[in-house]
């Protein structure tokens, strides 16, 4: 098994799909794609490429540090207590443990991420 993964950023490979459950359901009707690259069983670190179409979530990280890269689309996530920012293709950003707040898909997000936890 090799130490180096490439992240395609257009795997070829069938994603996971998935829907939020319904406590975690705000607003519309988005669905998730995950192309997961690495995720061993037993190991903190996973990588792989995520996709979510148009709607509101609630984002709980718990005890999972996230990395991630927008590649496409526009989301704007609000922090409990803080004010809405807005992330596009090009934008990273970092959600560490204990996130709490609103992720609000606004153009269908592609992302690469890295989840520690």
């Amino acid at each position: 098994m090799s130490l180096l993964i490439k992240l395609d950023t257009n795997p070829t490979f069938e994603p996971k799909h998935a829907k939020p459950t319904a406590e975690r359901l705000i607003a519309g009707d988005p669905s998730f794609k995950t192309w997961a690259f690495d995720e061993s069983r037993g190991e903190p670190v996973r990588t792989g490429i995520w996709e979510a179409t148009p709607g509101e979530t609630h984002s709980i990280k718990g005890e999972v540090f996230e990395f991630c890269y927008i590649l496409e689309g526009v989301v704007e996530l609000t922090e409990k207590g803080e004010a809405p920012r807005i992330f596009k293709a090009g934008d990273s950003f970092v959600m560490k443990p204990g996130y709490v707040g609103v992720w609000k898909t606004i153009e269908t997000v592609r992302k690469i991420y890295v989840t520690v936890g």
